[in-house]
């Protein structure tokens, strides 16, 4: 009930900001917005094209997953070309090492291959297109085309926009800047231990899987069938605080450059917010999977926090 209410009053606070934003927000672009604009756009469009396509005839529905964390990279530098400025030229050195980190971590799972519609696919997909309604090939290809391929594609532009809307600020680099940089290079490291602990915790298990073992027979913690090992004690999902932390630090920049109204809105900031909001979904159902997995997963949600380290976890309590 209190996890419940407590998803609720998110989604509150989201669509709260959401609106406040784009009532109190300034639409107007420059032509050289609208032209780099329309250049994302396209590139934008190309990929939800791709990813239905391919996605349909392969039956390999992380068409999607392999683009997420090369297409900001394409993105912001496109930005950063057309204006080279300071503050866009930090943004794409931030989201650079920030694609290749998490492209790299996709990768050692097996998604890339040279045949490149293939590789591993993501397993919640799998697991959804086994349940009703999704069960129904129609049902599934609608959310396939609306969700997978055009709702993500159209969230990993936005998460981008605001170096759109800094590109043609004259503000210099200040104060609000370096904060945001900072805040970006804290969470891009709290998402870098987070999955090294994540790899390593399941390449172990993994391990005593081949061996033969079931989880009753494995070491703690590894009998528990999920990580609580480093942060992870800490958090459950430390990894998506990174990821969300991080393009709320590169919305910061909208600030540094003088382009928020009331020096918090600009229509820009709808990317993080919905990121927030499709990230809430995708917990809540990895988490569903997890309880009905591990017996001892529901105690974890209960004594730890998804995002605030407020206490260890501790099987025996």
């Amino acid at each position: 009930m209190r996890r419940n209410l407590s998803i609720i009053i998110t989604v509150i606070i989201i669509l709260t900001l959401a609106v406040l934003s784009l009532v109190f927000s300034n639409y107007s672009l420059t032509s050289h917005q609208l032209e780099t604009l329309l250049i994302l756009a396209i590139i934008c469009g190309s990929s939800m094209l791709y990813c239905f396509i391919v996605g349909e005839i392969t039956n390999n529905n992380s068409q999607m997953d392999k683009l997420w964390s090369i297409l900001p990279i394409a993105y912001v530098w496109v930005v950063a070309a057309r204006s080279i400025t300071i503050r866009t030229l930090v943004i794409a050195v931030i989201v650079t090492v920030w694609g290749l980190r998490l492209t790299y971590n996709f990768a050692r799972k097996g998604a890339y291959r040279l045949k490149f519609w293939t590789g591993e696919e993501d397993y919640r997909w799998a697991i959804l297109r086994s349940k009703q309604p999704f069960t129904n090939r129609i049902i599934w290809g609608a959310f396939d085309l609306f969700f997978i391929s055009i709702y993500q594609n159209l969230i990993v532009l936005a998460i981008c926009l605001p170096a759109l809307a800094v590109m043609d600020s004259t503000a210099p680099f200040g104060a609000m800047d370096y904060v945001a940089t900072v805040l970006a290079v804290f969470f891009l490291a709290l998402e870098t231990e987070a999955d090294e602990k994540q790899w390593k915790f399941y390449q172990t298990k993994k391990e005593y899987i081949n061996e033969g073992k079931s989880l009753e027979e494995m070491p703690t913690p590894y009998s528990y069938g999920f990580n609580t090992t480093g942060i992870w004690r800490f958090m459950r999902h430390p990894n998506y605080l990174g990821e969300q932390g991080i393009w709320v630090a590169i919305y910061l920049f909208v600030l540094g450059a003088g382009v928020g109204t009331y020096y918090i809105f600009n229509w820009s900031i709808i990317g993080c917010l919905f990121l927030i909001f499709l990230f809430l979904g995708s917990s809540t159902l990895g988490e569903n999977i997890s309880k009905g997995k591990y017996p001892l997963y529901e105690k974890y949600q209960s004594q730890v926090h998804k995002y605030i380290p407020i206490r260890g976890f501790d099987p025996n309590r």
